[in-house]
């Protein structure tokens, strides 16, 4: 069934808002459609010119072997790194790197046990097992600001249960593109296979990887985001509802069946989207305009 949820401020680039909290009170309010993961893209800060934020994971780390790996891989790639916080078996690190970001990602998807959760200059991804409750209380999610974010509570139909098959998805090897998405793709496996053929790589076998990096492929060959989701309604199959976040901003695609549910509020500095009315009414109880999209339909929020 699985939660999904989003918040875009328009005018947030002058002054930070408090996407961690509102999102951690809407996945809340959306606990009752999956608890077995819990997790957050938070957009809008930025690690300077020139400079990358990596969020990584190693599941098995008993003694950090993986994450003294992954730091002597990127500086072997001339890449001078900056600050880093460990929280368990994740690591938030940041680096100084001016060049192509897939010598990075293969850098360190070459060491055995060490994930990507993302890479980017002005986003991050923060998941992990259990409800909203759990994971605020283990990253402290509620004291993230930014410009925009997207949560997501998965309850696992397909692939199994852990941190690395748990929503957002980063696209590999693109920064700062990352998704969410309640439902299921059938013609996966046909797309994978399409992607793979063209030297990208998978680390899951959730089908909502695979959305983030159809769409990241498209933005770098010159489509627009809204001409992207417009392409992914036409080229996917089954049912399913997602949100996508960019350096720039959010959005969203139903397909032509309008099976998975959304509802949106939008008004002059902020926009919220959510599985269900509930996850809104959180972070905003006054009487709001809302609509609910329907079939084959998809928009786009940029600053």
């Amino acid at each position: 069934m699985c939660g999904i949820a989003g918040i875009f401020y328009k005018t947030a680039h002058r002054q930070k808002a408090p996407v961690g909290e509102q999102l951690v009170r809407m996945m809340a309010a959306l606990r009752h459609r999956g608890e077995d993961s819990t997790g957050y893209t938070i957009s809008g800060e930025s690690v300077g010119a020139g400079s990358v934020l990596a969020r990584l994971c190693a599941p098995n780390a008993e003694n950090g072997a993986e994450f003294s790996a992954a730091m002597k891989a990127i500086q072997k790639l001339g890449g001078k790194v900056g600050t880093k916080k460990q929280i368990g078996q994740h690591l938030r690190l940041t680096f100084a790197f001016k060049k192509d970001l897939r010598a990075v990602a293969d850098a360190l998807l070459a060491i055995p046990g060490l994930e990507i959760h993302s890479l980017g200059q002005t986003s991050e991804i923060i998941k992990d097992e259990g409800d909203a409750v759990d994971v605020d209380k283990k990253h402290h999610i509620s004291a993230f600001r930014g410009t925009h974010g997207l949560g997501h509570n998965r309850l696992a139909t397909e692939s199994q249960v852990d941190v690395r098959h748990s929503h957002p998805f980063w696209a590999y090897p693109f920064p700062d593109v990352t998704t969410v998405h309640n439902g299921q793709l059938t013609n996966y496996h046909k797309l994978k296979r399409i992607f793979e053929e063209r030297d990208y790589r998978f680390q899951t076998h959730n089908d909502s990887e695979l959305i983030a990096v159809y769409l990241a492929d498209k933005l770098a060959h010159g489509a627009e985001l809204i001409e992207a989701l417009q392409d992914s309604i036409r080229d996917f199959d089954g049912t399913f509802t997602y949100l996508v976040s960019t350096s720039r901003g959010i959005g969203y695609a139903k397909d032509k069946f309008a099976a998975k549910p959304l509802v949106v509020m939008e008004r002059d500095d902020v926009v919220a989207l959510a599985s269900e009315e509930v996850a809104l009414r959180q972070v905003f109880p006054e009487e709001i305009q809302r609509s609910e999209p329907q079939q084959s339909l998809c928009h786009v929020w940029l600053n």
